[in-house]
């Protein structure tokens, strides 16, 4: 079977030359940025704002790297509040959760010895402030605060600007808890 690595690699090709503007998430983006952890899915942002043609090109990147990819489940996320898109891989355990977004803060970094893209560390804190708000128990939430320690530990971090998306989404008092 084929190892995750691979299975990354192979993905990446496929987005690289989609002509999507992507992001690496989710786990992968914080093992770059914090601590290795494993993972069974890979999250990736894709750019909705601009680009007329997301859908055609996402459904052919998936479908080039092996993926099950339906458009039903594209056309559900766009219209949904959560656009989130969910694919499993043909050939391995492995699933793709697409998040659909307007726009990407990103950055490059080497994941597997290739140049990849990366929602940047800010972004990413921010996002799994936003989960921690909305999950329940709050036990459950406990990886996604050791990620944001991880990355706060181990990245520079524009801790200002965190600061200011996290009063907007009301996770404050989560940030204040997790950097002391």
């Amino acid at each position: 079977m084929e190892e995750y690595n691979e299975f990354v690699g192979r993905l990446m090709g496929c987005l690289a030359v989609s002509g999507l503007d992507y992001a690496f998430t989710g786990a992968l983006a914080v093992s770059f940025y914090g601590s290795p952890r494993t993972t069974s899915d890979i999250d990736i942002i894709v750019a909705v704002g601009a680009q007329s043609e997301v859908k055609k090109k996402l459904m052919a990147a998936l479908q080039s790297a092996g993926v099950k990819a339906e458009e039903r489940k594209i056309d559900q996320a766009l219209a949904s509040g959560f656009k989130i898109a969910s694919f499993k891989d043909k050939s391995t355990p492995y699933t793709i959760d697409i998040i659909f977004q307007e726009s990407i803060e990103k950055q490059t970094g080497q994941i597997a010895g290739v140049t990849a893209y990366l929602q940047k560390p800010e972004g990413l804190i921010n996002a799994k402030l936003r989960m921690i708000k909305a999950t329940i128990p709050q036990e459950r939430a406990a990886k996604d605060k050791e990620d944001i320690q991880a990355i706060l530990a181990f990245t520079k971090v524009d801790l200002e600007a965190v600061k200011r998306q996290a009063k907007k989404d009301k996770t404050t008092h989560i940030l204040d808890n997790l950097t002391g």
